[in-house]
């Protein structure tokens, strides 16, 4: 069961907006994250192995931002908000807690645009509230070429789900998150996938990658914003110890490659990363889907 908790804020101001997801407020109502991705960014010590039992359901999130929102509202600071920055809003618990459908009521009422970063098809339920505020809210002004208040990116680390089982092991099926990605383009939403992170030599080989982009191709998805992966620390409960040990397991011929590319750092090595960005402009072109949200609006 999570821990029900209460907190003192719930809407966060970013120092700088970024550029590929475009937020400039995030909302997370639950702490850490039952989806339990091993190369997660917010693994370590402070939410141990299985991060499912850390989980924490904040209790007056609702009422928080209904008040930081009308606060905003009052002073004409409409920006983004991106659900969620730290942690899956649709996770299986929303199903009982609800938090995120109300949390789109109050944003709605207040006319904020959102950005929803998910690997759930639970999404599904919040189609209308969703609609809704696309019609409705107010962008900031350097963001009205959007013509739109609701971008909706679904993640994905790999479309294989024996891949997924592995590295995503709380997390809903990538064909799962497919078909919920082809309803989602369906219904007219701004669409696209955070593809990210690749599995070097699992998920960023070019048959899995010219697999990725055909198959949004064919769903005319309105970008793709992929990545490499970052994994950090040693420790029983990081990122980088935790891929390492499902390596050992299911891909022992990799973790000779894997130990040289995090050598000297958390980063992929330098000359990768080159290869990389080259490689995935090309798949851009080739695929004529964008690599950024902003390239799309202003295509």
């Amino acid at each position: 069961m999570p821990k029900e908790i209460e907190v003192k804020s719930v809407l966060n101001k970013t120092k700088k907006r970024d550029s590929w997801f475009l937020d400039d407020y995030t909302f997370n109502p639950y702490s850490s994250c039952s989806f339990n991705c091993l190369y997660c960014y917010i693994r370590g010590s402070k939410y141990g192995i299985n991060l499912e039992q850390s989980l924490s359901v904040k209790t007056n999130a609702i009422e928080l931002l209904d008040k930081q929102l009308s606060n905003k509202a009052k002073k004409n600071q409409y920006g983004i908000i991106v659900l969620s920055s730290a942690t899956d809003p649709y996770l299986q618990v929303e199903k009982k807690y609800q938090l995120t459908q109300r949390a789109l009521e109050v944003i709605l009422k207040h006319r904020f645009p959102v950005h929803i970063i998910t690997k759930s098809d639970l999404i599904e339920r919040d189609f209308d509230l969703l609609k809704e505020i696309n019609e409705q809210a107010i962008l900031p002004e350097d963001l009205n070429t959007l013509d739109r208040g609701t971008i909706i990116s679904f993640s994905f680390s790999t479309l294989l789900d024996e891949v997924g089982k592995i590295f995503e092991p709380g997390a809903t099926k990538p064909t799962q998150r497919l078909a919920a990605l082809e309803k989602t383009v369906n219904e007219g939403f701004l669409t696209g996938v955070s593809l990210m992170p690749l599995l070097p030599y699992i998920s960023d080989t070019t048959e899995q990658l010219d697999l990725a982009f055909q198959t949004f191709s064919d769903m005319q998805v309105n970008y793709v914003l992929p990545a490499t992966i970052t994994l950090f620390g040693n420790g029983d409960a990081n990122s980088k110890k935790l891929v390492m040990n499902a390596l050992e397991k299911h891909y022992p011929e990799l973790v000779e490659k894997y130990e040289k590319f995090f050598q000297h750092g958390s980063q992929m090595p330098y000359y990768y990363q080159t290869a990389f960005k080259k490689k995935m402009e090309e798949l851009s072109l080739t695929y004529k889907i964008p690599n950024a949200i902003l390239k799309y609006t202003s295509s």
